[in-house]
């Protein structure tokens, strides 16, 4: 009987996964989607229940042949493309192309390319997931909706070669929204006062004007800002309350996606697009010295805060280890996701926070090395004390 096959979504998993699954099972890509709508028609029957006619996509066809030789004499096709929507979309294609009389398919959510990810992935199998494959179709078919229809639009009235979309439209809208706001603002004219003051005991420090007369300061001009400057040169400065008080503040939770891509930007000048490249590089697998590749962190692509417990308890450990156990939280702390959170994935974290930066700089390009470091980071601070 032939080996049963698992199908990734990217060809650079296959290194990573081949080094665990070793030779129970063959291992194939789909390199991304294989199906598509048409590109010269709409492909979407709006007066039949907004059907799709979904066709493969010219250039895969090699892929798709590949494919079919592989899962040729099996019985059992393991189908692990990424845990999201899209990678159920690309599962269902595959089944499609794939369906085979006696053939069974077990839908794979591997959240991170390590020994014990893929393992346990393997064991707890699922069906496709219809649900999720419906919520991407609906999002297809609304970018081909609204871009295939509106972008002729545009060519005929603003330029050729521009494009409309489900997204993108909106985002314009809002933009211009808030630019003629900005163009309807009318300027007012403000001014403040501030003093450098010095007791008779250091240090200096500055004091704002905020009342006059117990109403709320508004100086409107010159002139007004010049006559209290020239009052205050005389006036007695008292200091009538000191207030102390002790701030706590919890760590940030560990990172989703687009705080992510937030915190790349303005720590590491990373655009958004690059830090989710670097992240998948991350997650599908590095070589580490190990006798293969291994993935660094979990899936990238997440609106969950939630840490694995196992992660947490390792975090708390390493805590107690590097830094002393005054550092180190008594129990793991959790995060309360927001309401629309789908919480499909757990947060970005390192796959073991044993591997430290420092321990991987050798085996990380420089841009590698800054997120990861970032990640690592941020999942060890959210359990400190």
């Amino acid at each position: 009987m032939a080996k049963p096959l698992i199908i990734v979504e990217s060809p650079t998993k296959i290194k990573t996964l081949k080094k665990y699954v070793g030779k129970d099972y063959n291992v194939a890509a789909s390199a991304g989607h294989i199906r598509d709508l048409p590109v010269k028609n709409l492909g979407i029957d709006v007066e039949d229940n907004f059907k799709a006619k979904y066709v493969n996509i010219r250039d895969k066809a090699k892929v798709i042949s590949n494919l079919k030789k592989e899962a040729k004499d099996t019985d059992a096709v393991y189908l692990a493309p990424d845990p999201d929507r899209e990678g159920e979309a690309i599962a269902f294609h595959i089944m499609d192309i794939l369906k085979k009389k006696g053939r069974k398919f077990h839908r794979v959510l591997i959240h991170e390319l390590t020994k014990k990810g893929i393992t346990e992935a393997l064991k707890k199998t699922l069906e496709p997931d219809v649900n999720k494959y419906d919520a991407q179709q609906a999002r297809r078919k609304l970018d081909r909706l609204v871009g295939y229809q509106i972008s002729p639009l545009l060519w005929q009235k603003v330029q050729r070669g521009l494009s409309a979309g489900r997204v993108q439209s909106v985002a314009v809208k809002i933009i211009c929204d808030r630019e003629r706001e900005i163009r309807r603002f009318e300027p007012e004219e403000y001014w403040t006062i501030t003093a450098d003051l010095l007791a008779q005991m250091p240090p200096e420090f500055n004091a704002s004007l905020t009342k006059i007369d117990n109403k709320k300061a508004k100086v409107s001009n010159g002139e007004q800002a010049a006559a209290i400057v020239k009052d205050l040169e005389s006036a007695q400065f008292i200091v009538n309350e000191i207030k102390k008080k002790t701030v706590r503040r919890n760590p940030q939770p560990p990172f989703i996606t687009s705080k992510l891509q937030q915190d790349a930007i303005n720590r590491l000048r990373f655009s958004a697009k690059k830090t989710m490249v670097v992240a998948q590089q991350l997650y599908e697998g590095v070589e580490i010295g190990s006798g293969g590749p291994e993935g660094l962190i979990t899936y990238m692509r997440t609106d969950s805060t939630r840490i694995a417990p196992e992660a947490a308890e390792e975090a708390l450990s390493l805590i107690g280890e590097s830094y002393g156990p005054e550092y180190a939280l008594k129990a793991p702390r959790h995060f309360k996701n927001k309401n629309k959170a789908q919480d499909a994935h757990e947060a970005i974290r390192p796959t073991s926070v044993y591997n430290t930066p420092e321990k991987l700089r050798n085996f990380l390009s420089e841009d590698q090395f800054k997120l990861y470091d970032l990640i690592w980071k941020r999942t060890i601070a959210c359990q400190m004390e």
